[in-house]
């Protein structure tokens, strides 16, 4: 088991080394610098997009892990907007139907979690992209 987490230290490592290479954060530092600027014009309040944008760097640098999903609930929120039966469009039902009862119960719990977190994201993304 440490040689996994020691792979998996290194492979982080390597990624840290490669973003500062790449110059990543410079590139972070100088989009934030401009986003601030335009909040700031726009009479935002700068620590909330601060808040928004560092979290968004955070969530590229752990990889998003439900960038498909999400974006198939942004494509839904932009044709439709809020429907009220999204969990049931956003359910896989080849998978649902070969679940029992109960795995369907935490199926659904599931996809619920997942829909309210990718509408969260939708939603303070909205907020602060569609200033620029």
């Amino acid at each position: 088991m440490p040689k996994v987490e020691e792979k998996n230290f290194r492979s982080v490592a390597r990624e840290a080394k490669a973003r500062l290479k790449s110059g990543f954060w410079e590139h972070y530092r100088e989009d934030l610098a401009g986003n601030l600027a335009r909040a700031k014009e726009e009479g935002l309040n700068e620590s909330k997009v601060e808040r928004y944008f560092a979290g968004k760097v955070t969530y590229t640098i752990k990889g998003g892990e439900d960038d498909a999903f999400y974006e198939k609930v942004k494509a839904l929120l932009l044709a439709e907007g809020e429907v009220s039966d999204a969990i049931g469009r956003l359910t896989d039902r080849e998978e649902f139907a070969k679940l029992g009862y109960e795995d369907r119960q935490r199926y659904t719990l599931r996809l619920s979690e997942r829909y309210l977190r990718a509408l969260e994201r939708f939603r303070r993304e909205q907020e602060f992209e569609r200033h620029g």
